[in-house]
């Protein structure tokens, strides 16, 4: 019997496809990142495993709740945004955002979580 091999067949050899882990759709905050189209516009989205989201809380737009920290969540941008418009939506508020509107209307002075 030969040994078990530790590394996926194609690790470090001469004949790899040179995929990166965009291209997977695999990123380095454990989730997949995909792009959806809503509201008219393309959106990327990226699905974070609760394992790096440990130490951080997130406010949910689509609930107005705190996502708590290492809780698995979504997050989403418009595609020609930038970082500053990112936002972290609990998993099952992202797929109802068509069906729901905000329940909690802030003023003016709020801060954009």
């Amino acid at each position: 019997m030969s040994p078990r091999r530790n590394r996926p067949k194609g690790a470090g050899s001469s004949g790899s496809s040179g995929r990166s882990a965009e291209d997977d759709g695999s990123g380095r905050y454990g989730g997949w990142q995909s792009t959806e189209s809503w509201q008219g516009d393309e959106w990327s989205v990226r699905h974070v495993a609760g394992a790096s989201a440990v130490g951080k809380t997130y406010r949910c737009p689509g609930c107005d709740q705190m996502i708590p920290s290492g809780v698995p969540h979504v997050v989403a941008w418009p595609e020609h945004a930038g970082v500053d418009d990112r936002r972290h939506w609990h998993k099952a508020c992202w797929n109802a955002k068509d069906r729901r509107t905000t329940r909690v209307q802030r003023s003016r002075n709020a801060p954009k979580f």
